[in-house]
């Protein structure tokens, strides 16, 4: 979607190596010794992802938390807490404090299996008034001047919920506002912390939005969820907030907009379940996601309590325990509900509470719109459509990687390039389509010194195609395949290194 010109190459070397699962090195008389790898070992502990059929965490590469989605023109868009950037101040042997955070992490997919990562909306940047930036939520909607708009609120510390306007899903962002939407200063608003904010446009093009979070009433029935109407510009407030009685309430409100219902999310807290006066309904698990419902929200007594939908990940033992969040997303006819779970702790070697995002297809019965339970799995979602490897695809597109991979941005919004390291790293891409034709060539942009093997649905043997880059500036290299490969749909895998070495996209040629 992303694309950059290409640039003319400068001392560009292009290899093929038939050489097994050995690599050359140079010895001190400029002979090639021969060193066996065996990479399938050599990345066998680095991620849930790379070499199974797990499409979950949604990236294994990094931190992330507190998801949200909106669809644009066929792709699924998620943004998310950076849980990493803590990870990044605190280290492996911290703690997940929350206090580091002040971006928010962009991701796009149309096929659930494969994301596109497009680096972080920077609201240290954007809006250094505010405090931190967790928790995001939004909506779009095609405005009057025939562009889509999408609003992105999210949460300002505990302090209050801010709020981004962009035309793009990747930017650039604008902060409209300067201060929070939502704050204690807003009257009606009873609880001490107004973020984790839920926003829903209904069928009449009305936006909603929702919020809460503090110290509760009561333990049954905290009284700190809260609810408004939002402007016809969706960056103001119409009318008076009210509050939904969202029993055992914690945070993470969402809201959704089904069958002529408002459909509102919420976390439970952790605290026991002594008084619950409902005989047909089971209480919720702790620390769950339950839903209530509404024909009238801004009348608290209209709000029905209906169920939880979806347990701790730790309950499901994806991951230890952890506080719970998710959004509801329809996505080409299925739905789908993004969450968190401590997928990636041990892969990377702390305890520290940080979070990763995942995916589940989960099924809403939409007549009489009942939420059926969902539960976190490692092995996520299927593939909507197979990949097509014949047209330019993005580096930054993994179905898997070798773990702690990084990426930087270069170029337009939303476009980043993997950057190489003095040892081997992978990525994956999971169900690339060779059925109905036989590559001849392989090419990819790159820059810089360093090299890329190519391997179809195994680390083992020859690679198919080898590059060997050795330019400063950004080139476009290609090399003709002399392996034979069968047809199929399989998964890909490209084996990169070198030192300021940068690997922006590629594509197979058949012909």
């Amino acid at each position: 979607m992303f694309r950059k010109k290409v640039l003319l190459s400068t001392m560009v070397a292009i290899s093929f190596l038939g050489c097994g699962e050995f690599v050359s090195a140079q010895t001190n008389s400029d002979k090639p010794k021969e060193i066996k790898e065996n990479l399938e070992e050599k990345f066998a502990n680095v991620s849930p992802k790379l070499l199974t059929n797990n499409a979950n965490p949604l990236l294994d590469f990094m931190f992330t938390a507190d998801p949200t989605a909106v669809e644009y023109n066929g792709r699924m868009y998620v943004y998310a807490t950076n849980d990493h950037q803590q990870y990044e101040h605190v280290g492996k042997d911290g703690k997940n404090s929350y206090e580091k955070i002040r971006t928010l992490v962009m991701i796009s997919s149309d096929d659930m299996v494969n994301w596109t990562y497009h680096g972080f909306i920077d609201t240290a940047k954007l809006a250094p008034w505010n405090q931190n930036s967790w928790a995001p939520s939004i909506t779009s909607r095609l405005e009057a001047d025939g562009k889509t708009h999408f609003y992105l609120y999210y949460s300002n510390g505990g302090g209050g919920t801010a709020m981004l306007t962009s035309t793009s899903p990747v930017g650039p962002w604008t902060d409209p506002l300067g201060k929070n939407i939502v704050d204690r200063s807003v009257p009606g608003v009873d609880c001490d912390a107004p973020f984790d904010p839920g926003v829903v446009i209904d069928n009449q093009g009305t936006g909603w939005l929702a919020f809460g979070g503090g110290t509760p009433k009561t333990d049954y029935m905290p009284g700190i969820a809260h609810i408004v109407k939002l402007g016809a510009d969706m960056i103001s407030l119409s009318g008076n907030v009210a509050k939904i009685p969202a029993p055992y309430f914690f945070e993470a409100s969402e809201l959704n907009f089904i069958n002529e219902t408002w459909v509102y999310t919420f976390n439970t807290s952790w605290k026991e379940r002594i008084q619950w006066p409902y005989t047909n309904i089971d209480k919720p698990t702790i620390c769950n996601m339950s839903y209530m419902t509404s024909k009238t929200p801004l009348n608290p007594d209209s709000w029905k309590y209906r169920d939880n939908y979806f347990k701790n990940a730790g309950e499901d033992n994806v991951g230890p325990w952890t506080n719970n969040h998710t959004h509801l997303i329809k996505f080409k006819e299925k739905y789908y509900l993004t969450y968190h779970a401590m997928y990636l702790q041990d892969y990377f070697g702390t305890k520290g509470g940080f979070r990763n995002v995942g995916i589940e297809e989960i099924q809403v019965d939409e007549k009489n719109v009942n939420i059926h339970m969902g539960k976190a799995t490692f092995k996520g979602t299927s593939q909507l459509s197979p990949l097509n490897p014949f047209v330019l695809q993005q580096a930054e597109t993994t179905g898997g990687t070798s773990g702690q991979v990084q990426f930087e941005a270069v170029g337009n919004l939303g476009n980043m390039v993997a950057k190489g390291k003095a040892d081997k790293q992978c990525l994956m891409v999971r169900g690339a389509d060779f059925s109905k034709q036989i590559p001849s060539k392989f090419q990819a942009r790159v820059k810089g010194k360093g090299k890329i093997d190519v391997y179809v649905n195994t680390l083992k043997g020859t690679p198919l195609v080898s590059l060997i880059s050795d330019g400063k500036q950004w080139t476009t290299l290609s090399k003709k395949i002399a392996l034979k490969i069968d047809k199929g749909v399989g998964n890909i895998y490209f084996v990169f290194n070198g030192e300021g070495f940068l690997f922006d996209q590629w594509k197979f040629i058949d012909q």
